[in-house]
């Protein structure tokens, strides 16, 4: 009986969630580098104060290297999620753009 006190604290260390840490690396990646794998906001902040569109929306996703777009209205409800290959716009109500972030 001894024995399987051990060997059952043992079998549940093992069940439990020793990855604590982000699966996603914080790391600026420039966008030569990121391939639609992650995102380099950094190389499309000249769109901020630019007026949202298409074309712009389309020039900033092949610039940072991202794989997806979202844009984010004012006072929208996102998700929670954090993808390092999606290119996040902000955006006020005159459709200027205010911020530009990945995740």
């Amino acid at each position: 009986m001894r024995l399987y006190v051990p060997l059952a604290i043992l079998a549940l260390s093992a069940c439990t969630n020793t990855a604590r840490e982000a699966p996603y690396t914080t790391e600026i990646i420039p966008a030569e580098n990121a391939g639609g794998f992650a995102c380099a906001a950094e190389s499309v902040q000249y769109a901020i104060g630019q007026k949202t569109s298409v074309d712009l929306g389309s020039k900033m996703v092949a610039q940072s290297g991202s794989a997806t777009l979202r844009w984010l209205p004012p006072h929208s409800m996102t998700t929670m999620d954090y993808r390092a290959d999606r290119l996040n716009v902000h955006y006020n109500e005159d459709m200027i753009i205010t911020r530009v972030n990945c995740g």
